[in-house]
Formats: structure tokens, sequence, C-alpha cells
């Protein structure tokens, strides 16, 4: 055996040693355009740890909760990193299910999170995930039809005027509705959009006592006009639709407006995803005249370790590299600084590059913090939470809401048997858990 065959042999045990040792994190993440880039940059990730290998289960929004949830709940173990939310965040660290992220390096600026975005990450003085982005939500129109139209987008919207344009600018010759929304049945798809809408019409999901409220007259309101909207101004199959279809809609030219989450302002202005990129004005989330709540949400997705990790090291290192700002200027290297993750960091709303890059920046910014989700309500409520109501039975049965309203979406059920069927179902949810006495 010559030398050189013993010095192949030996880097190839090396080689092999080095590749049997490296640890794999799984990661849960969804279905969205920044995750979907995140994973597209992670050779950075990896060729700077070398010891660390990824993989990947990227889900649909609806199908993530379900399974990070049973997996969570249950201790199963699946992931080492999960993308959640920040409704479930407190309520998870609270549970002990959560590991602290103490330590995320001595470059990593805490600080430098926005304060909203932290509070909801942070129980008992200590942080359970750390926010790839932040969102509030916002209305996206196009400049174009409003100006066809003879329309004018005011300062502070209210839903009636939203109402009347979405109708004036639907155009089903051309392929164009006036408005897209949510209609997919999720507590976080749908009753996420209409949460934030019965909010603004003055109503709330539960009064002091945890009694439901949809036999309320805000609630019928506010249903029937969202069902009314959909119908004259949305776009066909509109119950099936989520965050992405109508991201898609509306990037195809085939929306007027669309109110939903303001992270979706840099793909709707990305000239390479979005035909209509040049043509798209932002306002605030709508009011309903005489009601002074414009229904702001408050949403972050955050990567957090579960508990039952094994490999808490090394997915505290890829939580620090993702949420970064160093990740930031990564992304701004490779697809502008459009594309940045939004919403989470202050040093990004004081970059001018970002701001001058970014038309939506000042808006994106002012709904944030115009968000309050200490009160999210014109009447009092035992709760917190904007398009959420931040308790553990929440998932459950907003998602059982969900699919009630978006039968009436559907043209198979009607407003008045949907919130029937809604207080009901909800009422004997909060009974068996004791929230009703």
């Amino acid at each position: 055996m010559t030398f050189k065959t013993i010095l192949l042999g030996a880097c190839s045990a090396l080689a092999f040693s080095g590749v049997a040792s490296a640890e794999t994190l799984t990661i849960a993440t969804v279905n969205n355009g920044d995750m979907i880039r995140m994973q597209g940059l992670t050779e950075d990730f990896t060729s700077k740890n070398p010891d660390i290998q990824l993989e990947w289960v990227t889900l649909e929004e609806n199908v993530l909760r379900e399974r990070v949830t049973t997996d969570i709940a249950t201790s199963g173990g699946q992931y080492d990193i999960m993308t959640i939310g920040n409704y479930e965040v407190p309520i998870w660290a609270k549970q002990g299910w959560l590991t602290e992220l103490a330590d995320l390096g001595e470059d990593y600026n805490v600080d430098d999170l926005l304060p909203s975005i932290r509070g909801g990450l942070t129980v008992d003085g200590k942080l359970y995930a750390a926010p790839f982005y932040g969102e509030s939500a916002m209305i996206m129109y196009r400049k174009d039809l409003f100006e066809k139209a003879g329309l004018e987008m005011p300062e502070n919207p209210t839903w009636e005027f939203i109402g009347e344009a979405a109708r004036k600018i639907t155009d089903r010759s051309q392929d164009i509705n006036g408005i897209c929304l949510r209609g997919k049945a999720g507590w976080g798809e749908n009753m996420a959009f209409i949460t934030a809408l019965t909010n603004s019409f003055g109503g709330r999901w539960f009064d002091e006592n945890w009694q439901p409220q949809f036999d309320q007259p805000e609630w019928k309101e506010a249903l029937q006009f969202y069902v009314d909207l959909m119908k004259d101004a949305g776009p066909a199959g509109a119950s099936s639709n989520g965050f992405n279809e109508n991201l898609t809609l509306f990037q195809q030219g085939k929306c007027g407006m669309w109110i939903d989450a303001t992270v979706a302002a840099s793909f709707v202005s990305n000239p390479e995803d979005s035909t209509v990129a040049d043509k798209v004005g932002y306002a605030i989330f709508p009011s309903k005249e005489g009601v002074d709540n414009h229904g702001n949400w408050l949403w972050s997705w955050n990567l957090a370790i579960p508990a039952s990790s094994q490999k808490v090291d090394a997915a505290k290192k890829f939580i620090a590299w993702a949420t970064s700002e160093d990740y930031a200027e990564l992304v701004a290297s490779k697809e502008g600084w459009a594309n940045v993750p939004p919403g989470t960091r202050t040093s990004l709303y004081e970059n001018e590059q970002y701001k001058e890059a970014a038309p939506f920046a000042e808006q994106t910014l002012a709904a944030m913090q115009a968000a309050d989700i200490t009160k999210p309500t014109v009447e009092p409520v035992p709760y917190t939470g904007g398009q959420f109501v931040a308790i553990p039975e929440f998932q459950a049965i907003g998602t059982n809401v969900g699919q009630l309203f978006s039968a009436v979406v559907a043209g198979q059920s009607s407003v008045d048997d949907a919130l029937s069927q809604a207080q009901s179902a909800t009422v004997r949810e909060m009974t068996r858990a004791g929230y009703i006495k």
C-alpha cells in the first residue's frame, strides 16, 4: 500500500466521520414567500456551520399549525425548530413546551427588536422565540383602477367607502375583482380577517364574563357586510382563498384591492413577481363610520425551539442567523432591500436604503405601531389579541367558527344560521373549558 493510498484513505475516513457527526436540524415552517426565500439562502449558514445540516418540512399554514401543535403537546420530538405565531408563544412557554432563547450570541442585538414584537414573545422577562418577520394589516390597491374610476383613497378609509369602491372597480369582463379577502377556513386564515373586521365594526368575541357575542348586532352587521362584498366584488371560489391564493390573484392583476398582512407588500411591489408592481398604493386598515377602531392586527412568524429537541445549541445558532441584522443584509445583497423580512427590527426602519427601496415601509411601521393587542375592541374584553383571542381554546374554537363562515361565502349556509351555530358551539366549548360557570 502506497503512502498516497493511505493518505487518501485517511482523508476519506475523516470526511465520513465529519458527515456522520453532523447534526441535522429538522425545521417546520410555513410556505410563505419569505420562508421559501430563506431556504434558498441557507448555504450561507451551512457553509459557516459545516457540522449542522438542515432538513425542511414546509407546510401550508393550517397544516403547519395542526402538525406543530400536535407534536409539541405530545412531546413528539419531530422538529428541532418550529415556525409559530405570537399567539402560540406565550401560551406554550407557560406550559413549559418551549426552550428559552438565552444566549443567541454576542453579536445578536436583542434590544433592536421592535418592543411590541419582542413583548409578545417574552414571558416573565424571558424570550422564547425570535421573530422572522412581523406584520399588521393594511389595504393594497390598484392606483390605476382608482384613477380610471374617478376614486381617491382617503387617508382614513371607511368600510362604507371600501364597499362602494370595490363594486365600482369590479370588471368581470376583464377578470378584475374589486376586492380579494380571505375566505379559507381557519383561525389564522379567514378568522384573522373577519375578527379584525368585526373589531372595527365595534364587535368582540366575548364580553367581560366570557359570554360569546355572535348574537349581537355588530357581528351580524360585520359578517353580512363581508359576505355581500365577497359576492358582489370578490373572486370566484373565494371560500378556498387564503393569504397565498389572494397574493397570486393580486400579482396577476385580478384584484383591485386586497386587505391583508403588511408583509405582502414586498411581493405585490416586486416587478419580477407582480404584473402590477408599479401600480400599487397602500392605506391603513379601514374603520366603520362612527366607530373609532381600525382593527389593526399584530402578528409575527417566529422561530422557536420545542423543549423536546435534543439539539438546542445548533438550533440556537440557526435561529440567531435567520433573525439577525446580518440576515437582512444577506437578503438585501441577493434580492434587494425591498425584499428584506419586515416588521421585527428598529434598525431596519432607520435604514435609508430600505426606506428608499420599500415604498410601503412607512405605512407598515405605522400600522404596526397603531395596533394595540391589549385593547383590540371598543367595548371591554377579558382577553388580549388583535385578530385572535389569546387563550389556548381559541385555536379549536376559531377554526370551527371559520368553517361555519367559510360555508356562507360558498353559498352553503346563511349569515343568520352561521352566527347561530357559532354562538351555540362557542358557548358549549367555553362552558366545557370552565370560562362560563
